[in-house]
């Protein structure tokens, strides 16, 4: 039973605040005053370093508060042990749990690995994600309250020629990552927010890549970074990273996603040495502190426990064939997260056109539809950022439904295409997030749609979908065995 397993435990959460405003917030190298009433430099600008953690003994049981989005396979991943110890240990976890309720205590057996890395803890995962903390930041009016060149910071793509806040909204939506984040990240490495002055390059992060030139590229490199680092660590998949001086570190098992994200980025963009002082009190978290206030103040998490995905149909009409031709792979970009799964009608060759719809996977509002994409809000409360959303991609742009159209469950979006992103072949690309989140395709809160589970492959687009004793194998060639019918009632 989910919801008398979180009733039960959410008495704990008030542990959770205690927790995390633990985390300190002292001055340190890469703190500066950005807003214009905080003129005063801090005084010191040596970073404070955590200590490392003890050599446990093998299976000790060491107390954990479970954080936003905890999962019995990521805690095993964490603290190198097995999801079959941390039941033995904490009995009240029911068999059917998803995600651990926020602030609920915990014993969690741990099995030692050397080169953990910093216990601090920079940002909590509400301030790291594209969602509800998000809906009343106004990207533009902060920016053109600093000094910083990037006031002024203007950059030509398809749509237009957009301003830093344009260019970060559209970075933001697609990978779901805060603006505040990239903002802290152009200050760290460009002074984008106290510097007048621009800096000669076209690779403000550093990745010297002809493809990923201006700020808005960088960014896109950024994003996939992150998200490498953040579901990485969601997924426990993530258990090291390796710097470009070759030094290698493990994140500390108490950590949260959010930071595991900003960690895995950093380590891309500065030797072992220079990292520390950012990552550590007084780095990263300080700025982040400075220019936007305590992120660790009221926060409220994300993902609640007992985390359940609603009823979702396929998105095809009943009586249609398609197949199933990408197992769990990225929802947006390149790597992590592993949040999305491809549909193509049968006998569509290429990017030849097809009139099959693609259909709602239940009721909701549109809030985006543009470029091949199209975003369904299942609350209808018109923000993306906040409850239930579907993310569909390769929308062709004939007959694709208009923004604000209310719909229900079967009704028609478009018709699926190689429109947006990069396709090799007509087909629907569909994802799903919850306040703001990417939620994994398999994970203890699998994609589910009419009693199909999905399941990865060993490889990203591998993989399987299973409804009982019945198995559909996902295949890109769109092979017989990856035929998938709708058995709902045609409306």
């Amino acid at each position: 039973m989910k919801f008398p397993f979180y009733n039960k435990l959410f008495s704990y959460s008030f542990l959770a605040v205690l927790f995390l405003s633990a985390c300190g917030n002292p001055e340190g190298p890469f703190s500066i005053a950005i807003n214009q009433d905080q003129t005063e430099q801090l005084a010191t600008n040596v970073p404070v370093i955590s200590p490392t953690r003890p050599p446990f003994e093998p299976g000790q049981l060491v107390d954990y508060v479970a954080q936003s989005g905890d999962t019995l396979p990521s805690l095993a991943a964490h603290f190198n042990s097995t999801i079959e110890e941390i039941r033995l240990a904490n009995p009240i976890i029911p068999k059917d749990a998803s995600t651990m309720p926020p602030g609920m205590p915990m014993k969690i057996p741990i099995y030692y690995l050397p080169l953990w890395g910093t216990s601090h803890q920079i940002i909590p995962d509400s301030q790291y994600i594209y969602g509800p903390t998000t809906t009343e930041f106004n990207i533009l009016e902060f920016v053109r309250s600093q000094p910083g060149w990037l006031k002024n910071y203007r950059e030509p793509r398809p749509e237009g020629n957009l301003d830093i806040g344009g260019l970060i909204t559209m970075v933001s939506q697609h990978f779901s990552v805060n603006p505040k984040v990239f903002l802290i990240f152009l200050e760290a490495t460009a002074g984008g927010l106290t510097n007048p002055s621009a800096p000669d390059t076209d690779y403000v992060f550093g990745y010297k890549v002809n493809t990923h030139k201006g700020v808005y590229m960088q960014m896109v490199w950024l994003a996939n970074e992150l998200n490498n680092g953040y579901y990485g660590w969601r997924s426990g998949t993530l258990k090291e990273f390796e710097f470009p001086d070759g030094s290698i570190e493990r994140p500390d098992p108490w950590q949260n996603a959010g930071t595991v994200g900003i960690q895995y980025a950093l380590s891309k963009i500065y030797g072992y040495d220079e990292y520390q002082t950012y990552v550590n009190q007084g780095g990263f978290s300080q700025t982040f502190i400075t220019s936007f206030g305590n992120p660790w103040q009221n926060d409220s998490p994300p993902i609640p426990g007992s985390l359940v995905q609603p009823y979702l149909n396929l998105p095809f009409n009943p009586g249609r064939v398609w197949n199933y031709t990408g197992g769990p792979h990225t929802g947006w970009g390149d790597g992590q997260p592993y949040s999305a799964i491809d549909f193509a009608p049968s006998g569509v060759k290429g990017c030849a056109e097809s009139r099959d719809w693609v259909t709602a996977m239940a009721d909701g509002k549109i809030l985006r539809s543009v470029n091949g994409e199209v975003v369904l809000d299942l609350d209808k409360d018109g923000l993306e950022q906040t409850g239930w959303v579907i993310f569909y991609l390769h929308i062709s742009s004939t007959d694709r439904i208009t923004k604000g159209k209310e719909v229900e469950a079967g009704d028609p979006i478009g018709y699926p295409s190689c429109e947006g992103g990069t396709s090799t072949g007509t087909h629907v690309h569909i994802s799903r997030k919850f306040n703001g989140e990417w939620i994994l395709a398999d994970s203890p809160i699998p994609f589910n749609l009419e009693g199909w589970v999905v399941r990865n492959g060993i490889r990203p687009y591998q993989g399987s979908l299973v409804k009982f004793s019945q198995t559909v194998i996902a295949s890109s060639k769109a092979e017989g065995f990856s035929a998938i019918e709708s058995q709902l009632e045609p409306r």
